[in-house]
């Protein structure tokens, strides 16, 4: 397949398998100047799919820098109305959204932690509607992603200008299984094995978690009527979608209070445009009571104080050393690719689905069942070739599910 027919059947496959647009169904895409092509593309899929209207918002790296450089300290305490009322409107018109992430990894690097910080929070709050649809599947919602320059070169920084975007290319094409023209029947084949592992879990009632690598020591205990989750969602009309394109992971939420231990990060994290790496967190009874960073350690202190829940974890998730990701042996900078390379925890709000009877509850009521609740979700990798997870039953009996990186099931 050439270059064309592979962006084809890459649109082809978003439109059908990751948002599986309905007839009749609105469509809002967010996304960057950087993926106009692509974007019409998946405009004209949706459309012929069924769509009723496909509305797009672009948002330029130029501008997004020089908001941040420029503005008035008080426009980051505010979130345009207009944007929260869009969503809304989606929401209740039973629509899909499309996020296609080709963001500069350093796009943000050094503007004022405050200034990231303070918007955080107000976008937080503004948007908290949308939030709570797309935490609890109410709407089809995905993320994908296409190369961008910038990116690019930060992925491979040793290779010419002209070979950087192709390099990419290539290798997202590679990790969503585009290139033979089967990928919509490749992606059922590996859905069906997502769900089985999660089944497999399931079946297991783990009461705990306990994880150990270079850097890390750490239990995890789960809620009673904790979830395995794969990245096959089902939204409120139950409609199958796939929220993350490539996923590798299956995941659940756990216990608010039940994390204790300390946890080193694999790769760096990626947060509002800038990296943050070499990180160590220590938690007593949930929540986060110590906090080291080699670099960005401010930056993650003000993530970890946004609000009360994000001093806590809201998903763990399993994934496989030996996950395609993984094995390209390539750093993305980009947490929608490299969290599909690694285990990894998640600080901030759980997703409802991943505990039986949570989906639609409000937040105290989350909160009276030990599931946490926050502002944020932000994923960070821990998962390495030597880590072993061993799964604690309720009679207190251990058996193995990771062993060096690997299912050990």
């Amino acid at each position: 397949m050439d270059f064309q027919q592979k962006l084809e059947e890459y649109a082809e496959l978003v439109v059908k398998v990751g948002l599986n647009i309905q007839p009749n169904q609105p469509l809002l895409i967010n996304t960057t100047t950087d993926t106009i092509e692509f974007t019409r593309l998946i405009v004209k899929k949706a459309y012929e799919a069924g769509a009723k209207r496909v509305d797009v918002n672009y948002t330029d790296e130029v501008n997004a820098r020089a908001f941040y450089d420029f503005a008035p300290d008080e426009a980051f305490h505010e979130f345009p109305k207009w944007a929260a009322m869009q969503r809304d409107e989606l929401i209740e018109n039973k629509g899909a959204l499309l996020w296609i992430d080709a963001d500069n990894p350093d796009l943000l690097e050094g503007v004022s932690i405050d200034r990231i910080s303070s918007f955080q929070k107000a976008s937080g709050k503004a948007l908290e509607n949308y939030r709570k649809a797309v935490m609890n599947d109410v709407i089809t919602w995905s993320i994908v992603a296409m190369p961008s320059e910038k990116w690019a070169a930060k992925v491979f920084p040793d290779l010419k200008p002209e070979e950087q975007m192709q390099a990419l290319w290539e290798l997202i094409f590679q990790v969503v299984r585009i290139g033979e023209g089967t990928a919509v029947q490749q992606w059922k084949e590996h859905i069906d094995n997502l769900e089985s592992r999660a089944a497999l879990l399931n079946n297991k009632h783990f009461k705990k978690l306990h994880y150990k690598a270079e850097g890390t020591d750490i239990q995890v205990e789960l809620p009673k009527e904790h979830i395995w989750m794969s990245g096959a969602s089902k939204n409120g009309q139950n409609t199958p979608f796939i929220a993350n394109m490539p996923t590798e992971e299956v995941y659940t939420a756990p216990l608010k209070t039940g994390v204790n231990g300390y946890v080193k990060n694999t790769k760096p994290f990626v947060y509002q445009g800038n990296v943050i790496d070499d990180f160590t967190l220590t938690f007593e009874n949930g929540k986060i009571t110590s906090i080291k960073a080699a670099t960005g350690e401010k930056l993650l202190q003000e993530l970890i104080g946004t609000d009360e829940g994000a001093k806590y974890l809201g998903e763990i998730a399993l994934v496989p050393h030996e996950s395609p990701i993984s094995a390209s042996n390539v750093l993305f900078f980009n947490t929608l690719f490299d969290e599909n390379a690694s285990n990894h925890f998640a600080i901030g709000e759980a997703y409802p689905t991943c505990v039986e009877g949570a989906r639609g509850l409000t937040h105290s009521e989350l909160e009276d069942m030990g599931i946490n609740t926050s502002i944020v979700h932000e994923d960070f990798m821990i998962g390495s070739g030597d880590m072993d997870i061993m799964g604690e039953l309720a009679d207190g009996s251990m058996e193995p599910i990771f062993k060096k990186g690997a299912w050990a099931f």
